[in-house]
């Protein structure tokens, strides 16, 4: 047995937390935790200005190391880009030392990949658990995610009270990669609603219909939908701030694809929207917020003739 029952049962937010990936996710996280009067150990990030913003900002340590982080915290969580991200941080020196230590991964990727990194991590004598956002930034700064967490149930349990700091509900999905599963499943169904909802309101502008009037209609009916509600009215006045990027709604489009591939699932509606989205990220839109989609339907803008401004502020 690794870890004694002192380990076990140890309230886990009262110990050192490290981040590897500070971005707009990590870093809301990370204020929330202290926010929470937890003790941030360490951060990193491949961008080393943002980690050095954070570090100053919330008077922890900064490293370029990563086994640096692991030797600094008890817990470390990693919310990084991708599965390739994932990979490097997992072979690139996190796991130096790691005995003992929990590593809380949030990042959204191929479920096999959290196995991989839970069978790495359990050869170094740590523990993981996978703890997939179904949010966004407002979320993590105010400690009200959703998450969904797959792993072994005592790790479940040893993570929760830290968990609990940073989500409103914290869901308990089942064994590493089942809540990979299910969080690609809310992402590729989101992303078929965000793209039929730009089709919806970009039909309606050609056909010279009032928005505002056509987006309370929807939301009073069965066009109703929490995009309609997150992205309705971004859609109609162009303000593609970034909460969550086209670039990331192509990846996990994809990898829900893969998915059904392996089902012998043909989906021909998650294929559009992931070949929508593939086209933002062709024509240099990825940056944008999902709901930029919209500027592949509406007339007059990036799919027709005419203006291309739209607002790209950050939503951080």
């Amino acid at each position: 047995m690794l870890f004694s029952m002192n380990e076990l049962n140890e309230n886990i937010s009262t110990r050192k937390i490290g981040f590897v990936g500070v971005g707009r996710m990590g870093s809301n996280m990370a204020r929330r935790l202290k926010d929470c009067g937890c003790q941030i150990s360490v951060v990193y990030d491949m961008n080393t200005s943002v980690a050095r913003a954070l570090a100053e900002e919330l008077s922890c340590p900064l490293t370029e190391q990563l086994r640096e982080v692991t030797k600094l915290s008890d817990v470390i969580i990693t919310v990084v880009t991708d599965e390739k991200a994932m990979k490097q941080i997992y072979t690139g020196g996190l796991l130096a030392g790691a005995k003992g230590k929990l590593f809380i991964n949030c990042a959204t990727v191929a479920p096999g990949i959290h196995v991989w990194a839970e069978t790495k991590a359990g050869k170094a004598g740590a523990q993981t658990l996978e703890a997939c956002m179904a949010s966004s930034i407002t979320q993590a700064r105010q400690g009200t995610l959703y998450l969904m967490c797959g792993g072994k149930p005592e790790v479940f349990e040893r993570a929760k009270p830290l968990l609990e700091k940073l989500a409103s509900s914290v869901r308990y999905i089942g064994l590493s990669g089942r809540a990979a599963q299910v969080k690609v499943l809310v992402n590729m169904v989101m992303n078929v609603n965000t793209a039929g909802l730009a089709e919806g309101l970009g039909l309606g502008d050609a056909l010279g219909l009032d928005l505002t009037l056509l987006r309370e209609v929807f939301s009073q009916t069965g066009a109703d939908s929490r995009v309609l509600q997150t992205d309705g009215l971004d859609m109609q006045n162009r303000d593609h701030a970034c909460f969550f990027s086209a670039a990331h709604a192509a990846k996990d489009s994809g990898i829900a694809l893969k998915l059904a591939k392996a089902q012998g699932l043909k989906l021909p509606l998650a294929t559009a929207t992931a070949k929508q989205y593939g086209r933002m990220v062709a024509e240099g839109l990825g940056d944008l917020d999902k709901s930029g989609v919209a500027e592949l339907t509406f007339k007059g803008r990036k799919g027709g003739e005419g203006s291309n401004q739209w607002s790209v502020v950050s939503g951080q």
